[in-house]
């Protein structure tokens, strides 16, 4: 039975750019869906894939014939195996605007390089995370058990039962990040970056540092933030800044580290079910991975660049997120139990004296079905944020 698509909320974004663009650009994570719904919401142009050996060379030969293959355009997927085909682009579309280039790639490092550098002011950029607990509530059973969210992630592969957590993530790591590592880096010790990507997954939610883990490794602290340069730019993490009024500071200071998705997080912690999960220690930072990463692609399915930050102080007065709207924030507090308590509005009671702008709305975000969004602070499940 042919599985049912599952829509993209980044869609109407994309399509809404396209009148305006002659170019469309999507990147994220490999196996996050770029494909997929490229070909479905561009269904008229034909579609090309520059990891085929083939159709890459093909492209390299003779480029000029083979991006006038089709008069309206065409899909060219893994286009960062030849980022050069750009420059030809830029040339095509000037003289031929009604043509449309729609590219993705998985490696935004290579991509959105060359794409500044060639296609400016002709392409608009997009990011595509997995899937959201937006766009698959209603149609994912899991969603509604925490454990099973978090263990399982929101890969669309896993979404539509297409492969399972215990098969494809491992997978994941070996065909996909090292190779990306082993292609960038050339690392010859392997097992050394992948002693890296769990001592990563077990700092998920907190303040990253660098020195201390090159220390465990046995590497040098430049060789650490090499590799974390590149796990952001294949979309293995994601860095949350800290949150300062003065903009200098917040690029100075130590982010906090999260994974892109949570089901590949409990693969490199050894976490092997969603029962197990709901004992381990890293639950509750799992499941505040889980809200962060749900913010950002709420922001990114916009086409908006992040505006989450988390905020802590010398006296270790800390928020979870803040959420820049420009002329005020909201502030949101993480909890991963399933009862509330009092106390979760400890910081939020207090955070106008910590922050400026003022925060607006405040909101516990928790596993508990109790819900209150009429309150000062807004207690909400994780699956109405």
């Amino acid at each position: 039975m042919k599985q049912a698509y599952i829509k993209r909320k980044i869609e109407s974004t994309i399509l809404e750019a396209a009148k305006y663009f002659p170019v469309i650009t999507v990147t994220g994570p490999r196996q996050s869906g770029k494909t997929t719904m490229l070909k479905h919401i561009f269904p008229h142009l034909h579609y090309y894939s520059l990891e085929d050996l083939d159709t890459r060379s093909f492209a390299m030969e003779d480029p000029v014939r083979f991006l006038h293959l089709h008069e309206d355009g065409m899909i060219l997927d893994e286009v960062h195996n030849y980022p050069e085909l750009l420059s030809y682009i830029q040339g095509i579309v000037d003289e031929q605007p009604h043509k449309k280039f729609v590219l993705s790639g998985s490696s935004n490092f290579a991509l959105l390089k060359k794409v500044s550098q060639s296609l400016a002011g002709r392409s608009g950029v997009f990011e595509l995370m997995p899937l959201s607990i937006e766009e698959v509530k209603g149609q994912i059973e899991y969603v509604d058990d925490a454990d099973q969210l978090l263990y399982q992630g929101l890969y669309p592969a896993v979404c539509s039962c297409k492969n399972i957590p215990k098969f494809l993530y491992p997978s994941y790591v070996k065909t996909y990040l090292e190779r990306d590592v082993r292609d960038l880096l050339n690392v010859k010790d392997i097992r050394l970056f992948n002693m890296f990507l769990k001592l990563c997954a077990g700092r998920i939610g907190s303040v990253f540092n660098a020195s201390e883990i090159a220390g465990e490794i046995g590497v040098s602290s430049k060789t650490i933030q090499a590799w974390v340069s590149i796990l952001q730019a294949s979309y293995v993490v994601y860095l949350l800044p800290p949150y300062f009024e003065n903009s200098r500071k917040r690029l100075t200071k130590s982010p906090k580290m999260y994974f892109c998705d949570t089901g590949l997080a409990c693969t490199l912690l050894g976490i092997e079910s969603a029962e197990q999960l709901a004992f381990d220690k890293m639950r509750g930072h799992l499941f505040e991975n889980l809200i962060v990463v749900e913010l950002l692609k709420r922001r990114l399915n916009e086409g908006k660049e992040s505006n989450l930050y988390f905020y802590r102080d010398s006296n270790q007065n800390e928020v979870d997120i803040l959420v820049n709207n420009g002329s005020s924030l909201d502030a949101i507090e993480v909890k991963s139990a399933m009862t509330y308590n009092p106390s979760f509005e400890k910081a939020l009671l207090k955070v106008n004296e910590w922050v400026n702008p003022p925060v607006g709305k405040r909101t516990i975000i928790y596993a508990g079905t109790l819900e209150d969004d009429k309150g000062d602070i807004r207690l909400l499940n994780y699956r109405n944020m």
